[in-house]
């Protein structure tokens, strides 16, 4: 970027919202992913013609632009791999609006995730979505990844809730896509093609969310198994029977014995595996749905099921689903998390193929995850700074996406590609499937400015990023 670039931009915010200090830059160069590349300017957008005007001068110069939120991304999503402009929005959460007659809310694009469902539940309404990192994460992140969680069982994920968007394209232009309207069948879906496309299709300023009733009861059940493929099966049994939980997760014996080690909170180190399952709806309803599920999985072969009696109960027990991560990385202080997904009936295969990948490589595998839709979570605990280590890690990894590929399954449910998954996309989608997403790609962006280096992989990219980009 040259310094008539840099003068234009900062015509454009104000002086305290355009960063060029290196200490300032490099509080941007990473995210929860892996590598480190440095911007050569940071500007904070808090104005739909903001984005637009940077937009605008981006391609005047032919300067890359890498729209950021939280940098909670786990797969390279904001990452300025090519150097340029890093645009925040995370101060930009001006709009929280919520309209309770048709069930929207409407915000702005650094409003966190989980503060529109507390917005929502004033109203005795939700927004479903609930990425693990909702607390912290940005809904504009979350729209460019198309982020799932553990209730995507039974309500989805963030596409399933977006009616409209307020975007602007790579060259500058602001448009809106969708509407308030549930139905809406005019053209071609431009707000499902924006989801999803992990900023390298436009910058989303402002987005239409549809909201739901919130269940008036929900209950909670652990079940504890001797064997992790047979807790497979039972999940598979339980989603067969007529019933949708709300979330199923599960959590292997290395993450059980993790968690105690952490916070000890009474879970069985002895077993092989447990699942979390949550119901939600009417009391009645769900009185005769546990004791169905609880049936079921006893039947299939769990040792021991546990149902909560109260709310606190239940936090107690979903408290160990969320020590996971910080529990996990007590070990070693690198933790590559995936998120392959394959379908349901295919999840026993799936934790046998992790257990064999696991054994070969000698590595530290641990499984846990939104197991209900498949959704498996194998994080792979390693040290970063051991060259012979990551190289094994890298291999794993390629194993675990062509397993989930082979078993029908996708590269991932709710990560995204960004840098990270790049490389394994053509083997998913084959080479004429990723040639239309190219096309695309260069229709809407043809200067290449919005997002370089995403998604699409280059000549000999790797998987992991070994060392600092």
């Amino acid at each position: 970027m040259n310094e008539a670039c840099l003068r234009e931009l900062a015509q454009i915010v104000d002086q305290n919202r355009l960063l060029t200090n290196l200490s300032d830059l490099h509080s941007f160069s990473y995210d929860a992913s892996f590598g480190t590349y440095l911007p050569q300017a940071v500007v904070q957008v808090k104005d739909v013609n903001e984005v637009s005007a940077v937009l605008k001068l981006a391609n005047k110069y032919r300067v890359p632009v890498c729209p950021r939120g939280q940098g909670t991304s786990l797969s390279g999503g904001p990452l300025p791999v090519k150097g340029g402009i890093v645009m925040d929005l995370s101060q930009w959460k001006q709009k929280l609006k919520i309209d309770p007659d048709d069930l929207v809310a409407i915000v702005s694009p650094g409003v966190l995730t989980s503060d529109i469902n507390k917005a929502a539940e004033k109203y005795g309404l939700m927004y479903p979505p609930d990425p693990s990192s909702s607390h912290v994460s940005t809904i504009g992140g979350n729209l460019a990844e198309n982020s799932g969680g553990p209730k995507g069982l039974k309500y989805g994920v963030t596409k399933d809730y977006v009616l409209g968007l307020e975007v602007v394209t790579p060259e500058g232009e602001i448009i809106r896509t969708g509407g308030q309207t549930i139905k809406n069948v005019t053209g071609y879906d431009l707000t499902k093609l924006i989801v999803g496309s992990e900023g390298t299709l436009g910058v989303i300023t402002e987005a239409i969310l549809k909201l739901i009733p919130k269940p008036p009861a929900t209950q909670t059940m652990m079940a504890v198994f001797d064997d992790l493929v047979i807790s497979g099966k039972a999940i598979s049994k339980v989603l067969t029977s007529g019933i949708l939980p709300a979330k199923i997760e599960l959590m292997d014996q290395s993450s059980i014995i993790a968690v105690e080690n952490y916070r000890p909170i009474g879970l069985p180190v002895d077993a092989e595996a447990i699942l979390l399952i949550e119901l939600d709806g009417h009391e009645e309803t769900l009185k005769k749905e546990m004791e169905e599920t609880n049936r079921i999985v006893r039947e299939v072969g769990a040792r021991e099921t546990v149902v909560a009696r109260s709310r606190e109960e239940a936090d107690q027990l979903w408290l160990a689903r969320k020590l996971v991560s910080p529990a996990i990385v007590k070990f070693k202080p690198t933790k590559v998390s995936e998120d392959a997904t394959v379908p349901r009936s295919k999840i026993p295969d799936m934790i046998d193929r992790l257990n064999r990948i696991k054994e070969k490589y000698g590595i530290h595998l641990v499984v846990f995850g939104h197991a209900g839709d498949g959704n498996l979570h194998p994080n792979i605990i390693c040290d970063q700074r051991d060259t012979e280590e990551m190289i094994r890690v890298e291999q794993a990894v390629s194993e675990i996406f062509n397993a989930a590929i082979e078993l029908g399954g996708t590269l991932s449910g709710e990560h995204g590609i960004g840098t990270m998954k790049a490389p394994f996309m053509e083997k998913e989608l084959g080479s004429i499937g990723l040639d239309m997403m190219k096309r695309i790609k260069t229709a809407w962006d043809p200067n290449n400015i919005l997002n370089p280096g995403k998604i699409f992989s280059e000549p000999g990219q790797h998987s992991l990023v070994l060392r600092d980009g």
